[in-house]
């Protein structure tokens, strides 16, 4: 074991004579930025990063990616004098259709026929459904879902009423929301295949970089990686149909959405994404059958070339798939995110790596080294990578904080700054372990290290390279007594394994963040959405649930508040029993308050429309936070009063 370790340090001492040499005297082994040049350097262009982020952000225009509706035909809330021919919708960015992309229910809540949904005028970015017959009088809901350029489903509902508005069922209950199990499944898988291609491409990036004596610990998380990746990939192939038609995991076995996934973009993608790994496959098995046959050890650079053609396809497949590969400039967002997740993948499997080769092998200093100098080119891809998608998807300071996608973020990138501190730290315990190593003579070494360094190998290989008969002619002749220097040597790799340690625990983070923002809504498409209702004036009813309970009566009165912005607004209130009957009411009175600013209560002044409650007007005239006070007096002597907050928009 001894002689192990001495051989690891001989090993270590003689490959940081290229170092040496470069230095024109004997010298210590310095890791990329050893001196503290490096650490200030990456923080400056951290904070340049920064700089360019808000610059940017505070520049941007509009645009769009990730759709979102933009208007409907009728408009929400409306009240059409006859009935419609047919039901469109315009969205933000091109859409694809389902089989089932409509649903339209009457006042009872049953279906109404509708004719097979197509594009309006052959628009991409519009969804549209013939009515096969004409409409009754009273409030329909149409229950909508298509999927979005970049592969994620939308989905929404909204009203309008022919004649009169009338009591409906259907408000509440036909949102075409997701199936937890589905969606929720659907997530693990996507979070797993990053977690699977990190491993791939970052053991593969570590290996042909950093190029470490001892490979064969690795092959485990690589294998681990890659089929990972394949049953993600079959995964989310067959879960992808039950996922966009918001179905449950049983549809997964569905053979007509499975073709209608296979000829669809996202489908596609998947489908080359499982032909890249097979041919990953194959150019790992032909490197291992070579080493067998005792043939070259060191890869062809024709080998180490469609390694890297695999990884960039690799990387593609997500670019082609998700945000990058709607709304505006594409071709560059789709460069940006696949560079984005080599330089990630490059980075927190390259952590892995080392983590790994510190645990299981006397890993010489030099090749920590290696990985500082690629660990800071990634940060730098990251950044500049990030800055762009950041602008892209965000558009303005404002969405930053008050959309889902803005806070997810700030979240990331809070992980990612511990990250990076995490990573300074880590430099820091390989300055001191590479220093700590025995001091050589550069004109020595350097020849010693020609002959004795091993070269880049396979990582799917089951030998190490096996050093030649120069090594023991012409052994490195350290200026320090390595048994000396072994107790702090051994004492920085420790430190080192410690930080590396914690930064792959924060790299789990930072993919499980990575993957969320995939899935979530682009700021910048909100804010877009929303200002083309304001703009066309449309709609947006809100609508409450106020349950209540006395003496035996129990149930809930739904109110819809249209179209609760500031001004004129329409109340419906309709009482529902527990088992979803309507239910009488002798009295219901409704009031409205806006403690910030004192004022109120003002009355509704509902009316009885047999059946259910309305007025066609109650004024509230500032935005903010209004309580919504509701007395319902379900018999002579029993009644009860019920608040709810209802917020007014300007």
């Amino acid at each position: 074991m001894s002689e192990g370790r001495d051989g690891g340090r001989r090993r270590g001492t003689a490959a940081g004579a290229e170092h040496a040499k470069g230095a024109g005297s004997a010298g210590r082994v310095r890791a990329a930025g050893g001196d503290g040049s490096g650490v200030r350097r990456l923080q400056g262009l951290v904070l340049l990063g920064a700089l360019l982020v808000l610059l940017v952000l505070a520049g941007a225009g509009p645009a769009s990616a990730h759709a979102a509706l933009r208007s409907t035909d009728p408009a929400d809330g409306s009240v059409l004098k006859s009935s419609p021919g047919s039901i469109t919708l315009t969205f933000t960015e091109s859409v694809s259709l389902l089989d089932d992309s409509f649903r339209v229910l009457d006042p009872d809540n049953q279906r109404v026929d509708t004719g097979e949904a197509r594009h309006a005028d052959g628009r991409s970015e519009t969804a549209q459904v013939p009515l096969s017959e004409k409409l009754g009088t009273g409030t329909f809901t149409v229950a909508w879902r298509v999927v979005s350029a970049d592969s994620h489903p939308v989905s929404g509902a909204f009203t309008f009423s022919v004649g009169q508005p009338s009591p409906t069922t259907a408000v509440l209950s036909s949102g075409r929301t997701e199936d937890p199990a589905t969606s929720g499944l659907f997530k693990i898988g996507r979070y797993l295949a990053y977690g699977g291609a990190t491993l791939v491409i970052g053991i593969g990036v570590f290996v042909a970089v950093c190029r470490p004596p001892d490979v064969r610990p690795l092959r485990r998380p690589l294998l681990a990686g890659f089929w990972v990746l394949v049953a993600t990939s079959v995964f989310l192939l067959l879960l992808r149909a039950p996922y966009e038609e918001g179905t449950g995991p049983a549809g997964a076995f569905d053979l007509a959405g499975l073709q209608r996934t296979l000829i669809g973009r996202p489908g596609l993608a998947l489908l080359a994404r499982l032909a890249l790994l097979a041919a990953t496959a194959a150019l790992l098995l032909r490197q291992r059958r070579l080493r067998r046959q005792g043939d070259r050890e060191q890869p062809t650079r024709a080998y180490l070339a469609a390694g890297a053609v695999l990884a960039v396809g690799l990387a593609l497949t997500w670019a082609a798939a998700e945000h990058a590969s709607a709304g505006i400039q594409v071709p560059a967002a789709m460069a940006s995110s696949a560079l984005h997740l080599l330089a990630m993948a490059a980075w927190l499997g390259g952590l892995v790596s080392l983590l790994t080769l510190l645990h299981r092998t006397d890993l010489p200093a030099v090749v920590a080294a290696r990985f500082s100098r690629v660990a800071t080119a990634s940060v730098t891809v990251l950044a500049a990578t990030g800055v762009y998608q950041s602008w892209r998807g965000l558009g303005t300071l404002d969405t930053l904080t008050t959309t889902t996608y803005g806070r997810v973020l700030l979240a990331k990138l809070a992980a990612v700054a511990l990250l990076l501190l995490a990573g300074a730290w880590s430099r820091h315990w390989t300055k001191r372990w590479t220093a700590a190593a025995p001091e050589t003579t550069a004109e020595a070494t350097t020849e010693a290290a020609l002959k004795t360094e091993p070269s880049p190998v396979a990582v799917g290989a089951n030998m190490t390279a096996k050093p030649t008969a120069a090594t023991d002619s012409t052994p490195p002749q350290p200026a320090v007594d390595p048994v000396r220097a072994a107790p702090q040597e051994d004492a920085h790799r420790r430190a080192l394994r410690r930080s590396v340690l914690v930064e792959v625990a924060v790299s789990v983070v930072v993919l499980l963040l990575t993957t969320i923002l995939t899935a979530t809504l682009p700021g910048r498409a909100a804010a877009e959405a929303a200002a083309s209702e304001r703009s066309a004036g449309l709609p947006v009813a809100s609508v409450t649930d106020v349950p209540f309970a006395v003496g035996n009566a129990r149930g809930r009165v739904q109110v819809t508040l249209d179209p609760g912005r500031v001004g004129s607004n329409s109340v419906q209130a309709v009482a529902y029993a527990v088992d979803g009957g309507l239910v009488p009411l002798p009295e219901l009175r409704m009031s409205f308050t806006l403690p910030s600013q004192d004022i109120g209560p003002l009355d509704a002044k509902l009316t009885d429309r047999g059946g259910y409650w309305s007025t066609p007007s109650v004024n509230l005239p500032l935005p903010g936070t209004w309580e919504m006070k509701l007395t319902v007096r379900v018999s002579e002597i029993d009644q009860v009063s019920v608040t709810r907050p209802v917020r007014i928009e300007r």
